[in-house]
């Protein structure tokens, strides 16, 4: 029997299917000219009242009036740059004539477009910042260097202020996430990292280029961060890269990441290198972690919590203080050995905070009770001590030693019975050889005597 099968034809292959992708391929074109024009207006009127408010900031009557009419203009612009993604963007990628560019940027559109739901806030500042951040790359890479020029003071100023509302609504976050699984709490500290690295790799340098009075410290500290953008990190060069930006942090984002953030973040990260020192694979590497923490310890400790006002609990403030008023008598140019007494005091103020939970740092605390060994700060003595009275011991100890002791008495007594039994027998044996040896010898003097009767 003949077989049939039918043939799928795409819709381009008939007369109306190349019409249609005719006029789209005519019309695109002049569609994404009219965008662009369209656009280019509105940034226009946004730079133009953004210009007008920043010069109004000591005239207060008109200042409120420059602001509304900037808002405005803005929204436009973004709504605009929307449009424009929807309209030309999406369309081009659909057809597959869209750039890399372009299919990126759609891509990273509809990831922002997948926050609204869950975390609205962050979604409200990402997309604004999204949106002009795609014009400002357009506008890069279409060279108008005058324009250029003067949307850069609007682009770095407003992406700063978006980027500090970002950061506050992870602030919130982890306030939030104070109950939740350290795994849930490590994804928001790593989107805390990536997004100051974001900004510090797209912003921050052009900052500097229209800022002269930016302080040294931020572009010392920004240099630092250059040296780890170029080749492949392993765990010990991400850790430092993170001290780097939150360091950066304290100084660029000082209230959208609160004392109380940024002292969380920075016990996330003596947490990674206490692990990174005890999974070293070797003494090498797992000094130079050792360093690292010494270092860390003290930005930590000396610039951060000595700063710290309030605290929930009275016992870890005194603690500090204490710790602190010990640390403020070290003194580099008098102290004698002052590297080794620094790092003494650290070591045994983390064994304070560790020895709350013994099992679970028990490595770390070896590893810290070794150094202090080294360095001649405690010695090595027995689990045990004999008095007048007896035998002092921890209860677990003890009752070990007991088991231990009974067992050996026990031992010692079944040694005694089964020596006793072994010396016994040697008796009996050797009471039998002299036997045996006495009749032998009687023997032979009746044959001997016996012989001599009959040779008489």
């Amino acid at each position: 029997m003949e077989e049939k099968s039918l043939r799928i034809v795409g819709a381009d292959k008939n007369f109306l299917g190349r019409l249609t992708s005719t006029i789209t391929k005519i019309i695109m074109p002049t569609k994404i000219g009219i965008n662009g024009i369209i656009i280019s207006i509105k940034r226009n009127a946004m730079l133009k009242a953004y210009t007008n408010l920043s010069n109004s900031k000591d005239d207060t009557e008109k200042e409120d009036e420059l602001n509304k009419k900037y808002e405005t203009a803005y929204a436009s612009y973004l709504e605009t740059i929307d449009k424009h993604v929807m309209d030309t963007i999406y369309k081009k990628v659909k057809n597959k004539t869209a750039s890399a560019f372009e299919e990126n940027a759609l891509s990273n559109y509809y990831t922002i477009t997948n926050l609204k739901e869950t975390q609205y806030t962050e979604y409200k500042y990402r997309k604004q910042k999204y949106l002009i951040e795609l014009d400002y790359e357009g506008l890069v890479n279409g060279k108008n260097e005058k324009l250029l020029s003067k949307y850069k003071n609007f682009y770095y100023k407003t992406v700063e202020g978006l980027y500090k509302g970002i950061l506050k609504s992870y602030s919130v976050s982890i306030a939030n996430a104070i109950n939740d699984s350290y795994s849930a709490k490590n994804v928001i500290y790593n989107k805390i990292f990536d997004t100051i690295e974001e900004y510090l790799e797209n912003v921050l340098p052009i900052k500097i280029e229209c800022e002269p009075n930016v302080d040294k410290e931020i572009v010392d500290q920004y240099d630092k961060f250059t040296a780890y953008l170029a080749g492949k990190l392993d765990k010990k060069d991400t850790l430092e890269k993170q001290i780097v930006v939150l360091g950066i942090s304290r100084k660029l984002f000082t209230h959208s990441l609160p004392l109380v953030v940024a002292e969380q973040c920075y016990k996330k990260i003596i947490d990674d290198i206490r692990d990174l020192i005890i999974t070293s694979p070797n003494k090498r590497k797992e000094e130079q972690a050792y360093k690292m923490l010494i270092e860390l310890i003290e930005e930590f400790n000396i610039k951060l919590l000595s700063t710290k006002i309030y605290w929930d609990n009275v016992d870890e403030r005194q603690s500090f203080k204490e710790f602190y008023e010990q640390y403020k008598k070290l003194d580099k140019d008098i102290t004698k050995n002052y590297e080794i007494e620094k790092q003494s005091l650290f070591l045994k103020y983390e064994l304070k905070i560790l020895n709350e939970q013994p099992q679970k740092n028990e490595k770390i605390i070896k590893f810290y009770r070794n150094k202090l060994l080294e360095f001649g700060k405690i010695r090595r003595i027995q689990n045990k001590c004999k008095t007048a009275v007896g035998i002092l011991m921890k209860p677990e100890a003890y009752a070990k030693f007991a088991e231990n002791k009974k067992t050996t008495k026990n031992k010692s007594k079944r040694t005694v019975a089964v020596t006793a039994v072994k010396e016994e027998k040697k008796k009996q044996t050797r009471k039998k050889k002299v036997e045996t040896v006495s009749a032998t010898v009687e023997n032979t003097e009746k044959i001997k005597t016996a012989r001599v009767k009959k040779t008489v």
